[in-house]
């Protein structure tokens, strides 16, 4: 899945990004990219779960699909 984060903006948002996500499924496959504020998951978690940890974290984000990333 792939989720927009409007104020993911640098390395250092990725990595809290990347904690959160991991603390709902410590096996997902997680890239973030930064410049283009998105963040694809392979997981087994649900959006839903995601995104909670994520608004929880600082970083509410917008779920906008599967598939790679521009």
């Amino acid at each position: 899945m792939e989720l927009r984060i409007e104020n993911m903006t640098c390395g250092g948002c990725a990595k809290t990004v990347t904690r959160a996500i991991q603390s709902v499924d410590p096996d997902a496959g997680i890239e973030t990219n930064p410049a283009a504020r998105l963040v694809r998951v392979e997981t087994t978690a649900t959006s839903a779960a995601l995104q909670r940890a994520l608004a929880e974290a600082g970083y509410p984000a917008t779920a906008i699909g599967t598939g790679a990333m521009a």
